[in-house]
C-alpha cells in the first residue's frame, strides 16, 4: 500500500477476502508495527461459471500458466487427469508438493479483479476422473442434462464454435459444462473412444495444432460466449 500504491492516511483501496466479498480497505493509521485498515465490505460475488475442466496433466510451466488464465476466466474447477500419454513424473513436481498451485489461482483472480477460487485436481486418471463426474452429475438430478465437449485435431469435424452455438447444446441457465482437453501430446484412441462412450462430443479448433495452454484459453472463452457464461 505504501512503497506501491502509495497510500496515505485517509486514502483507500480496493480489497478482497479468498472466495469472499470484495469491498474498500481504509487506510486508518500507520505505526512502527504496522498499517491499522478499515474494510467496507459489498455483496458477495455471483457463483463461478459451471465449467469443469478437465486438462492432461502437463509439464509444470505449462500447468502454472493454465491456472493463472483459466482462473482468471472463471470457471468451477480444473482438474489435471493422467493421460496414457502423460509423463508421471509431472505429478511429482514441487508445483503440487508444495502447493504452489494456490498461488497461481489468486494471481488469476486478482488479474481478473475477482475472489474466488476454482477448485483444483491433479490426482486423477482419465477414467477415474470421468467416472467421479459422472456420478455427481446423476446426483444433481434433473440437472444431470450436461454439455461434454472434447478438443481433438484428428477425428473432430465440428468446430467449437458451431457445436457452442449449436441448437443441440443446452442452454439451460446454470447446466454444466464439462469440457476435455488434451495434454501435449493429445489424446489416444482408446480415450477418444472412452470420451464418447461418456457423451462426449469431439470438437476442433482449426487446423492449426496449438499449445495446450494456448487451446485451453481459447476453448474457454469460446464456450463462455457460445454458452453464455458471460
Amino acid at each position: 500500500m505504501l512503497d506501491v500504491l502509495h497510500r496515505q492516511i485517509g486514502d483507500s483501496c480496493d480489497v478482497g477476502l479468498i472466495d469472499g466479498p470484495r469491498g474498500k480497505a481504509q487506510l486508518l493509521e500507520l505505526t512502527a508495527t504496522g498499517l491499522h485498515l478499515g474494510f467496507t465490505w459489498s455483496l458477495p460475488p455471483p457463483p463461478l461459471d459451471p465449467i469443469h475442466l478437465l486438462v492432461g496433466l502437463c509439464r509444470p510451466q505449462t500447468a502454472r500458466k493454465i491456472l493463472q488464465d483459466a482462473t482468471t476466466l472463471g470457471l468451477a474447477e480444473i482438474s489435471f487427469v493422467r493421460t496414457d500419454r502423460s509423463e508421471p513424473s509431472y505429478a511429482q513436481s514441487t508445483l503440487w508438493s508444495t502447493r504452489e498451485w494456490r498461488r497461481h489461482l489468486i494471481a488469476g483472480a486478482e488479474q481478473a479483479f475477482a475472489t474466488q477460487l476454482p477448485s483444483v485436481r491433479w490426482d486423477q486418471t482419465l477414467v477415474g476422473a470421468l467416472e467421479q463426474k459422472s456420478a455427481l452429475f446423476r446426483g444433481i438430478g434433473a440437472k444431470a442434462e450436461v454439455n461434454r465437449v472434447a478438443l481433438d485435431n484428428y477425428e473432430a469435424t465440428t468446430p467449437l464454435l458451431a457445436h457452442s452455438l449449436s441448437p443441440d447444446a443446452k442452454k439451460i441457465p446454470d447446466t454444466p459444462l464439462l469440457l476435455a482437453i488434451g495434454g501435449e501430446r493429445g489424446w489416444t484412441q482408446e480415450e477418444r473412444n472412452l470420451l464418447r462412450s461418456h457423451g462426449f462430443v469431439l470438437a476442433h479448433l482449426g487446423q492449426r495444432v496449438l499449445r495446450t495452454e494456448t487451446a485451453v484459453v481459447a476453448s474457454l472463452a469460446i464456450v463462455k460466449a457460445g454458452f453464455g457464461f458471460i
